[in-house]
């Protein structure tokens, strides 16, 4: 399933989710403009890499990895589920607390990764543990909305209207079953999609919407 757009529109400008999309996208094109080699050492420098970490304790890479990505689809397929889910968690939590929310989902998914890949040697980047935490926070926050999305029905595509709640649900399982047979074939020299980040970065992303949930303020009540 892709999704297109959600029916809930933000009340406020999501600042900080352009300028998360903004930085991604420039911290691409630099990437793309390095040399094969000098981009390998850029990646092992700023990605996760668990053998590497617990050999040399260092939590930058954790961050930095979150602004890195594999290629143009990684890029985009990330920043088209973050422009459309993470405005309506910006508006929810408030600018300064959805960033401070985003970074902390990154580090968490970052760390679960890391702690069931733990003598792997691959470094890890991208956005998807910390936007993993944004659809974890959107599917409690907004239950009820509806999600515009393109769904291949035997060799039909259609464009269907389905609750967030179904979407989101769907996305997490299927992260979690591909986790869970990850386990299975796990190696320390090859590469792949790391499910456990999107795992713990959703639930992590659920834990911290009650932690860092802002109170409804006087004009948020219906007035009678």
């Amino acid at each position: 399933m892709i999704p297109f757009k959600d029916n809930i529109p933000s009340r406020t400008i999501p600042f900080i989710t352009v300028l998360i999309i903004i930085l991604n996208v420039l911290v691409f094109v630099f990437e793309i403009s390095l040399g094969p080699r000098t981009l390998q050492a850029f990646i092992y420098a700023f990605g996760v890499v668990p053998a590497q970490f617990l050999a040399e304790p260092y939590i930058v890479p954790f961050f930095t990895s979150m602004f890195l990505h594999g290629g143009w689809m990684h890029l985009i397929g990330n920043m088209w589920y973050l422009w459309i889910f993470g405005d309506n968690v910006e508006d929810k939590l408030g600018h300064f607390r959805f960033l401070l929310f985003y970074l902390l989902c990154g580090l968490g998914a970052g760390i679960v990764h890391m702690a069931l890949n733990v003598n792997s040697v691959i470094p890890s980047v991208g956005a998807s543990g910390a936007i993993a935490g944004v659809l974890g926070a959107y599917m409690l926050s907004y239950p009820g909305a509806r999600v515009l999305t393109l769904v291949p029905i035997f060799i039909f595509i259609q464009v269907i209207e389905i609750p967030a709640l179904v979407v989101l649900f769907f996305w997490f399982v299927m992260q979690l079953f591909s986790g869970m047979a990850s386990l299975a074939v796990a190696t320390t020299s090859s590469g792949g999609v790391a499910w456990w980040a999107h795992i713990g970065g959703f639930v992590i992303g659920m834990i911290l919407l009650g932690v860092l949930g802002r109170k409804p303020r006087y004009g948020d009540y219906s007035r009678y």
